[in-house]
């Protein structure tokens, strides 16, 4: 039984820095994705996460990071039942991925009031993660930047209107990428930025025609 708190790599509550801190940050990142404490989430767990999550504590893990609880916070042991008196609602299942993923990988689907998010992430040692779906796009996402992801109509100059509302508020953008499905479709921004983005910014963003969904994830790592 863990009694304290094991410090292994990074500050964190034991006893796995990829199957509890790695997984906190990935239910984190799904926290953020919908906007706050989801009302119900679906947790799919893939390779090992499947094989020894609930051992190592992954479930709970991803429930605290749910509930915006941190990798050292001690309440992780407790998430399950928080969760529960709380009212979210979390079903857990074990599955097997499409395509080439990491063992620890986990396909979260949370939904909160009438808006869902589907994310695929895996957690890649030591506490690091990478998130590679949003949605059905694929992403690049670490957790190490504060990172704006935008869904926006795929049109002539909407890169560079979404750097200038950032620009104007001397907002450095560290990475961007854009993927979309097909040409004049929806496409996925992602920007991982060196500062956060103040209101004014964001709200330039939110004004853009184009612009279909804003969400602000903040460093996780």
């Amino acid at each position: 039984m863990v009694s304290l708190l094991d410090i292994i790599g990074p500050v964190m509550v034991g006893p796995s820095s990829s199957h509890t801190a790695g997984a906190c940050r990935l239910g984190l990142i799904a926290r953020a994705l919908i906007g706050g404490t989801p009302d119900t989430a679906k947790v799919e767990l893939h390779g090992s996460f499947a094989r020894t999550g609930t051992g190592h504590g992954t479930d709970r893990a991803i429930a605290g990071g749910l509930m915006g609880y941190q990798p050292d916070d001690v309440r992780l042991r407790e998430s399950l039942e928080e969760a529960e008196r709380t009212g979210l609602v979390i079903k857990f299942e074990n599955t097997k991925l499409r395509g080439d993923h990491h063992p620890n990988t986990t396909r979260i689907t949370v939904t909160r009031e009438d808006r869902s998010v589907v994310m695929i992430g895996s957690s890649i040692g030591a506490g690091r993660i990478v998130v590679t779906a949003i949605d059905g796009f694929p992403v690049d996402i670490t957790g190490t930047y504060t990172t704006l992801v935008v869904v926006a109509h795929d049109e002539p100059g909407i890169v560079a209107k979404l750097a200038t509302a950032l620009a104007e508020e001397s907002v450095n953008l560290a990475t961007m990428r854009v993927s979309r499905r097909q040409k004049g479709g929806d496409a996925i921004h992602i920007y991982e930025l060196d500062s956060p983005p103040g209101p004014p910014a964001l709200a330039r963003i939110r004004e853009l025609k184009a612009v279909k969904t804003l969400r602000v994830v903040e460093r996780v790592a």
